[in-house]
């Protein structure tokens, strides 16, 4: 991993819904190769800020740049272009009930390249190769399990061989085994091919299995009240909220 190569940068963000801020000012890089996670409370704004990250929503202020480039200057069509670099898993999959997992993985090569069928097919079975589907190409979405499901969708958002791969709450709604199998994946493809991953979680096994850093965000400042090493920030921060988090300690209420 280079972690002096930023391929990220989020530079003084801020999220309003009317007059509701959900993030203040935020910025943080991320490097390439690195696998860094997005965590912190119910409601702090981290699936908001991964939207953001990838354009799906505009900023009140400040700019997100991707591989040099300002993504929240640039018009649809540019911007369209910019995506069909990165890789993105929802946090449902989003897989189409009525397609097989080879067609939901073939679609971004059919819609956004001219390789023929036959090389299609080749690198949809690489694809469900690398995350232990192979075998499985002709069985639908409901045949499948939950984690199967996400890393079905996780062939998906690498078929174009993406420079990033984000993921919004990847083990969610997975029993403990599923999601260890899941990190364990993770971070084999992450090792494998190098390529950078945003994951938000807040799932304190999923942080300290998978991420390189970790930035945590609050929902009472609206910003990031921590970023480093998860083990480092569960046994030194000077933050009580946030090794509350890292230690699943209940926060006392005063009276």
């Amino acid at each position: 991993m280079n972690k002096q190569e930023t391929v990220i940068s989020v530079q003084n963000l801020t999220v309003q819904y009317g007059d509701n801020v959900i993030l203040d000012n935020v910025s943080f890089d991320v490097h390439k190769g690195e696998l860094f996670v997005i965590a912190g409370g119910s409601g702090s704004g981290k699936s908001t800020l991964l939207r953001h990250i990838i354009g799906l929503e505009t900023p009140k202020a400040g700019k997100v740049i991707l591989n040099g480039i300002d993504a929240t200057g640039l018009s649809e069509s540019k911007l369209e272009a910019l995506r069909r670099r990165i890789g993105m898993l929802f946090q449902g999959s989003a897989l189409f009930g009525s397609m097989t997992i080879s067609e939901n993985v073939s679609l971004p090569l059919e819609e956004f390249t001219s390789l023929s069928e036959a090389s299609i097919d080749y690198l949809v079975r690489m694809k469900l190769g690398m995350v232990d589907l192979s075998g499985y190409e002709n069985h639908y979405p409901s045949e499948l399990s939950g984690g199967m499901k996400k890393r079905a969708g996780i062939a998906r958002a690498m078929a174009l061989e993406p420079e990033m791969l984000f993921l919004d709450e990847p083990s969610a709604g997975l029993d403990p085994v599923t999601t260890a199998e899941l990190d364990v994946l993770i971070r084999k493809l992450n090792e494998g091919i190098g390529t950078t991953m945003v994951i938000v979680t807040h799932e304190l096994e999923t942080i300290f299995n998978i991420s390189h850093r970790v930035i945590m965000l609050d929902k009472d400042t609206k910003a990031i009240i921590a970023e480093g090493d998860a083990r480092e920030l569960k046994e030194h921060s000077s933050n009580t909220k946030v090794r509350n988090f890292f230690n699943r300690r209940i926060e006392e209420k005063k009276n």
